[in-house]
């Protein structure tokens, strides 16, 4: 098998082993297991654990950036935005949901190289939420910064929640969540 089609399996295996258990917890015999390959080849293309959960983590957060990016163009409707934002968020994680938890990892110890790569990726994503809730509330008159801040947060952590639910309900298609959180935005709104 040619070594790129051979990486691909492994950081799909990867992704789906980190995603599920944290890099903690995660084992390189369960992601050789599942490629059908042996340990050593694992350290072979990647170097180490933290090798291999590197890669994956640069391949989810560049996307998801990306997707966000994209989603909060200022030509587009401002009071879309959030459907938009959540959408792009779904169709990067189409097939690979536990990619965001890679991205999220709570078991990554602080002071780790692991930890900065994570953490400087989240603080992208942190500044785009930033912007957009700034721009979404200056768009109702509102530029206190603290209830910025505070929105900020409250949809950061509603987007995690959403991956959450949504991983749990595998039956649920990127469309079905985009659909679905589109509704649930608007009875929100009223």
């Amino acid at each position: 098998m040619p070594r790129a089609r051979r990486e691909e399996q492994i950081l799909a295996a990867a992704m789906d082993e980190f995603g599920r258990h944290g890099h903690a917890s995660a084992s390189m015999a369960e992601i050789a297991r599942r490629v059908g390959v042996t340990k050593p080849m694992l350290y072979t293309y990647f170097g180490s654990k933290d090798g291999l959960y590197l890669a994956c983590l640069e391949r989810v957060a560049p996307r998801l950036v990306t997707a966000i990016e994209e989603a909060m163009a200022p030509e587009r409707p401002a009071a879309e935005t959030p459907s938009r934002v959540l959408s792009a968020v779904f169709g990067v994680l189409e097939g690979q949901r536990g990619a965001w938890f890679v991205l999220y990892d709570r078991t990554l110890r602080p002071g780790t190289d692991l930890h900065t790569a994570a953490h400087r990726h989240r603080r992208t994503i942190d500044e785009l939420a930033a912007s957009g809730t700034a721009d979404l509330l200056r768009g109702h008159g509102n530029d206190d910064p603290l209830d910025a801040d505070a929105l900020k947060h409250v949809w950061t952590g509603t987007v995690g929640a959403l991956v959450g639910w949504w991983t749990a309900h595998p039956d649920e298609s990127a469309a079905d969540m985009a659909a679905r959180c589109a509704r649930l935005l608007t009875a929100i709104r009223g």
